[in-house]
């Protein structure tokens, strides 16, 4: 079962970085409510958009290393 849970995991990371780089303004009011005292900027979203698609990577790296 913790292999469909990481699986579901690293899709969601991809999804979510992809959409950062991809859409960073849609992203914007997203960060502007999580990220509270800081303002969200384009930089700001497609800095975290690299970050997730980092760690998607690193947990599909985790994933096959589980094999």
């Amino acid at each position: 079962m913790s292999h469909w849970v990481l699986s579901l995991v690293v899709q969601l990371s991809l999804t979510f970085g992809l959409a950062g780089l991809l859409w960073p303004e849609r992203l914007i009011a997203f960060f502007d409510v999580l990220m509270f005292p800081w303002p969200a900027t384009h930089k700001f979203v497609r800095a975290n958009g690299w970050a997730a698609i980092l760690l998607s990577f690193l947990l599909f790296l985790g994933l096959v290393a589980r094999r």
